[in-house]
């Protein structure tokens, strides 16, 4: 019996547990499936039906962009089918607790390698500087590249990325004056949107240099330069002689790294002056004790997009926060609103794919092949709550605090200057610029 005679029957097990009809084409044109499919799985290579019958979904998506497989059909129908292609859930630890423990040593050791300085731009780089025309095609106007808030249902997605980062200014209680950094303030919306609707004095880094100088340009066009400005800096390195009332870091955690997490929000802790707030928005894991989706799709990121990219559980992220020593003071979830996000930027991506590969230039479709099963796969990953996004506000406690090694204790917190109730926040989110309240 041959290797393709031994995938034939679990493929077609997969393939009749889908919620909709698929075909497969097989090299020499054998096929599997119903004549009329609202899928075709294309397959150029075997190793692909070997993947299929494996259910090993981030494998395929590998198969895609390397040109071993082509998928024929609409991204919503793929995206409907991927999950009964999975034979378990994505978030589970698939070994036991010693094994397990065993990998994440070893994973620790790799992740530590992955965070120096030169290696974190390099990633960064590599994500984020691919083409900012490229980008543009699919963002709304502001370029924002994180999670919207659709405050109502007849949002568009500019509308609600505009309302997202009042939300943050509002959660913040941003006043003129304040010093306000933005940790990881990607084409700007953020800090210009501070800088003009609640006048703050606004800082922001970043690590990708289309980064840094299309801000730059937009600060000179737009005559803030004084009181707004853009470093292309590592966090690591950011000056705390003069602290910062406020901080936020939207979409930036998931690149420090976990075992860097706790050195992370000691940083953030240094930045601000006592009593002040930080905003912390990133992306969590579904899984309490997963390092990444199984089934190859956490590969298939690292390979192809975020490389060094890493995700935590929710309550991983607070106990760092605590550590790093910050008082949580609210956390939201924001996981439907970023699914709808997500099919936004695939809907505008997917409606202007020839423009794509003209700004893309070389290696477009390996470039596109990519991100249209990222961009899908990622707003699967929320609606099936494999991923999450949270928005974690916190402060300095503006009390005692002793030092001991990298950890930091609060010995006596005084009475922080938050408001009791969190009202406040919702005020004008329809999508107007709000007023923090005095």
């Amino acid at each position: 019996m041959t290797l393709s005679d031994r995938l034939l029957q679990p493929a077609r097990q997969r393939l009749a547990a889908l919620p909709l009809p698929c075909a497969v084409q097989l090299p020499g044109g054998r096929r599997l499936g119903p004549a009329e499919a609202t899928l075709r799985l294309v397959v150029r290579d075997m190793r692909a039906l070997m993947h299929l019958a494996h259910g090993a979904i981030g494998r395929l998506a590998e198969d895609y962009v390397e040109g071993r497989l082509e998928i024929e059909g609409r991204l919503r129908d793929l995206m409907t089918a991927a999950p009964a292609l999975l034979g378990s859930d994505p978030t589970d630890a698939a070994c036991g607790w010693l094994a397990r423990s065993l990998q994440g040593a070893r994973r620790a050791l790799w992740e530590r390698s992955h965070h120096s300085r030169a290696r974190d731009a390099t990633q960064i780089q590599h994500h984020y500087d691919i083409s900012d025309d490229f980008y543009a095609l699919w963002l709304d106007p502001h370029r924002v590249y994180s999670c919207a808030y659709f405050a109502h249902d007849a949002m568009s997605l500019a509308q609600a990325q505009e309302a997202k980062l009042d939300l943050i200014c509002r959660k913040l209680l941003l006043r003129p004056g304040e010093r306000f950094i933005d940790i990881g303030a990607g084409w700007g919306g953020l800090l210009l949107w501070a800088a003009e609707h609640y006048g703050v004095d606004a800082t922001g880094i970043t690590l990708s240099r289309n980064q840094h100088a299309y801000v730059t340009d937009l600060i000179e066009r737009r005559g803030l330069r004084g009181r707004v400005r853009m470093l292309l800096q590592d966090y690591r390195d950011v000056d705390e002689s003069e602290p910062f009332d406020k901080v936020a870091s939207v979409g930036m955690v998931e690149h420090v790294g976990r075992p860097n997490l706790t050195l992370y929000f000691s940083k953030i802790r240094r930045l601000l002056r006592p009593g002040g707030l930080v905003l912390n928005h990133g992306i969590t894991a579904g899984g309490t004790d997963n390092p990444q989706l199984s089934a190859g799709m956490g590969d298939f990121i690292e390979k192809y997009i975020f490389p060094g990219g890493q995700l935590v559980h929710v309550g991983v992220m607070c106990d760092a926060l605590a550590r790093g020593g910050l008082e949580p003071l609210d956390a939201e979830c924001l996981r439907p609103h970023y699914a709808r996000t997500l099919w936004c930027w695939v809907d505008a991506l997917e409606g202007r794919l020839d423009e794509a590969r003209r700004v893309l230039g070389a290696h477009a479709d390996r470039v596109l092949r990519a991100y249209r099963l990222y961009l899908a796969g990622s707003a699967m990953g929320f609606e099936q709550g494999w991923i999450s996004l949270f928005q974690i506000l916190g402060s300095r406690p503006n009390g005692v605090v002793e030092s001991r090694g990298d950890r930091p204790e609060v010995l006596r917190a005084a009475q922080c200057p938050y408001p009791f109730r969190r009202d406040y926040m919702y005020r004008g989110a329809a999508g107007a610029p709000g007023r923090a309240p005095r």
